[in-house]
């Protein structure tokens, strides 16, 4: 294989756990950024054994320091950067007239300011290696609601950042895009969904089944999924894709 780089945020859980292993078959080394040292460790047993090298740094993107500790360390251990996907993030989901100052601001210092962040600081390497970047999003960019406003507002925040550089990107042989999930099947959704249930006296399981059909979708997607749009934009086939924001959310979205 030859010699290639991706960082891959969030790569502790979910999506972002899920897309590190997916790329190990496509890169020589994959970088794995989040802050659960343990599972981080488990990622990356994964990682080594589908063939790839991977790099384990526990670390807090919502720190300003930790975009440029990232790419340090990333350059000192393997001298490039190919790719780099942003899928760290978790926004809280409270209604807009209960949100206060603190939980915008740290649904905005991980999601946003650290992907921004993280961009900005691997950007000469990937103008270099003529790299590419995605941005996670969320199908709530396209449909924000009050019962949770700041998921919608930083996700379609998160659509915009990625035009934005993916306009630069086109000067500088940079690839940027924005993916936006629907429903995936991840831990935090199943905690979310145990949180829930018997707020609105359900049983979980019946909780978990009304979800989908709320949405108008058969199922809930699942982190693999998802990491195979994320392997195919970061792909040679995809090189003429950029600026482009692709939903996969089974259907939940009718609009054209």
């Amino acid at each position: 294989m030859p010699k290639s780089v991706a960082i891959v945020t969030g790569a502790s859980q979910g999506i972002g756990r899920a897309t590190a292993i997916r790329l190990a078959r496509d890169f020589s080394s994959v970088v794995l950024a989040a802050r659960d040292r343990p599972n981080l460790e488990k990622t990356a047993d994964a990682v080594k054994a589908a063939g790839a090298e991977p790099l384990v740094l526990d670390i807090d993107l919502a720190e300003v320091t930790a975009a440029n500790s990232v790419v340090d360390r990333t350059l000192k251990a393997f001298g490039r950067i190919d790719a780099l996907l942003n899928i760290a993030g978790a926004v809280p989901q409270i209604d807009l007239f209960e949100m206060t100052d603190a939980q915008w601001d740290g649904g905005l210092a991980l999601k946003f300011h650290g992907a921004r962040r993280l961009t900005m600081a691997a950007w000469p390497a990937l103008k270099e290696s003529k790299g590419a970047v995605v941005l996670m999003s969320g199908n709530s960019a396209q449909f924000p609601k009050a019962p949770y406003a700041a998921v919608g507002t930083i996700n379609a925040a998160i659509v915009a950042l990625a035009k934005a550089f993916s306009d630069r990107g086109i000067a500088d042989g940079v690839q940027v895009n924005s993916v936006l999930p629907g429903p995936v099947m991840t831990g935090r959704r199943r905690s979310y969904l145990a949180h829930w249930a018997p707020l609105h006296n359900m049983a979980v399981e019946e909780a978990t089944a009304k979800f989908p059909q709320d949405a108008g979708i058969a199922r809930y997607g699942e982190p693999e999924e998802i990491a195979e749009l994320m392997a195919f934009l970061v792909s040679p086939g995809a090189r003429w894709m950029t600026g482009s924001t692709l939903r996969m959310d089974g259907g939940e979205v009718k609009s054209i």
